[in-house]
């Protein structure tokens, strides 16, 4: 099998398309995506506080991964648009190095996974949060992304190595 055979967003002559997922079983599928934001400890603490100018950047950081993950199909070219059952958007401060974690759980019961919608979820959170706070901190670096974990599916289980 060669790697174009391996990607299944490509047909044999390697043409992007839409995976058909119409015989795939349907069963429960759940994602959990993280990603961080750093800043400065003013920042942190100006978040913290409740005190920011455009109001309370994490409640509405929450609501923006929430709408991220409803809007996946539209933003993600051949990503299948799915009927989300949960949304589960948690923030983790770390003041010890001064950055915030975003931690995504994505669900559904369907044909196909909801690791994007999780992915996309964390990303427009964080995202947020620099939109919020760039008037105070440009310097803000939002890293680590990634899939920590899926269930559900032909593939079975996925956890990512620690």
């Amino acid at each position: 099998m060669n790697n174009l055979e391996q990607l299944t967003h490509f047909d044999n002559q390697g043409q992007a398309h839409m995976v058909d997922v119409g015989d795939k079983a349907h069963t429960r599928r759940i994602a959990i995506a993280i990603g961080k934001i750093s800043m400065l400890t003013s920042t942190l603490a100006l978040i913290q506080s409740g005190s920011a100018k455009k109001g309370d950047v994490l409640g509405i950081a929450r609501i923006a991964a929430i709408q991220a993950s409803k809007k996946t199909a539209d933003l993600i070219p051949l990503c299948h648009p799915i009927s989300l059952s949960k949304v589960a958007v948690d923030f983790e401060v770390d003041e010890k190095n001064s950055r915030i974690s975003c931690t995504v759980t994505a669900e559904t019961t369907g044909q196909t996974g909801v690791e994007m919608e999780a992915l996309t979820a964390v990303s427009v959170g964080l995202l947020t949060i620099y939109d919020m706070c760039k008037a105070v901190d440009r310097g803000m670096a939002v890293s680590d992304i990634q899939l920590l974990e899926k269930q559900g599916g032909k593939s079975g289980p996925w956890q990512a190595v620690k």
